[in-house]
């Protein structure tokens, strides 16, 4: 990766006091540095194959085992929610399709609405974090909220959705959510170092989250999230293991290629030239699709990643502090931009 400054890069890791392990790969070229520490307290640096939670962005994953049972003819993107699962949803739409959940139109309530609340730790009040380590676990936090608008109209970011989607998953494989992507998306392409880890049981090697306040101390973010993270988000990976993945997927190794189409074709508009897919975020421009985006926050976790299509650019940043991932990942998009 020549035409990154890496000695800029680092300038501006210490300006934010950024922490957390940044790939960019091209070409058969890979740069993976990393900064601060994995455990403070221990002073345990954070390295290539440390473990990062990536909070939202583990969507992808949830993703590409829905499109996996369509293409193996299980379900169908149009197919009803109330046709497959058996929970009553006694105040849900019928009428919501797996397609209206992949692509935040469902209308669904959202059990952690980001335009209403903005501390995720106030969640687990009322539903002990300790006790949420399976999709069905989030339910009382949903099952008899009314919707928040009429299904199909207009994108609106949800993480219930997502919930409903690992159900959908468990509900046709009869597998457990975590053990499903696990064992079929993430152990055929060699993600050997990522997992749905239990936050009481966490591997060697991963970085914990930490919450900075503004007098200087922290805390952990042990607390802060569920036991276990599942549908909408809450992985742990390695950016070398991002890397196979996004390799995985563009080269057709995780679905055919005609549904990895339907994965990554821009569907719903957010906003100017931003659209949302089955598979996320992303860039369009009069061409087509300019890159795809990733992104995941939660107390403690810090996560952003793009590949470009055209160009076969692939940045992923992971952080176990609440900010500047964003930052790092720009100042080296730029670079690369420049040199394209």
């Amino acid at each position: 990766m020549k035409s990154i400054n890496w000695e800029q890069v680092k300038k501006v890791q210490k300006e934010l006091n950024f922490s957390g392990v940044v790939y960019a790969a091209q070409d058969e070229e890979m740069q993976v540095k990393s900064y601060g520490y994995a455990n403070r307290a221990e002073e345990t640096e954070n390295h290539d194959d440390t473990k990062f939670a990536i909070a939202s962005g583990a969507k992808i994953f949830t993703s590409v085992a829905i499109c996996k049972l369509v293409q193996e003819d299980k379900i169908a993107f149009d197919s009803k929610l109330t046709d497959i699962l058996k929970i009553p949803l006694p105040n849900f739409d019928k009428n919501i399709t797996v397609h209206h959940l992949l692509t935040h139109t469902s209308g669904v309530p959202d059990y952690f609405n980001e335009d209403e609340m903005d501390d995720f730790e106030a969640l687990w009040e009322s539903v002990p974090m300790y006790r949420v380590r399976k999709p069905i676990d989030f339910l009382p936090l949903f099952q008899h909220e009314a919707m928040t608008g009429p299904v199909g109209l207009d994108f609106a970011y949800n993480n219930t959705g997502y919930i409903l989607l690992g159900m959908v998953i468990e509900e046709v494989t009869r597998e457990n959510f975590a053990d499903y992507i696990e064992s079929n998306i993430m152990a055929p392409i060699g993600m050997t170092d990522s997992g749905y880890y239990e936050v009481d049981q966490l591997p060697g090697n991963t970085a914990l989250g930490y919450i900075d306040f503004p007098d200087g101390s922290w805390k952990t973010n042990l607390f802060a999230l569920p036991a276990k993270g599942g549908p909408d988000g809450g992985v742990y990976v390695t950016v070398r293991d991002m890397g196979i993945f996004w390799d995985a997927l563009e080269n057709s190794e995780l679905l055919t290629p005609d549904m990895t189409h339907e994965l990554l074709e821009p569907r719903e508009l957010v906003d100017d030239d931003i659209y949302y897919g089955y598979g996320g975020y992303m860039e369009v421009n009069e061409a087509g699709v300019v890159k795809l985006i990733q992104m995941g926050y939660d107390p403690g976790v810090n996560y952003r990643a793009v590949y470009y299509p055209e160009t076969a650019l692939t940045i992923v940043v992971c952080s176990n502090v609440e900010d500047g991932a964003y930052e790092m990942l720009k100042e080296i998009e730029d670079m690369a931009a420049m040199a394209n």
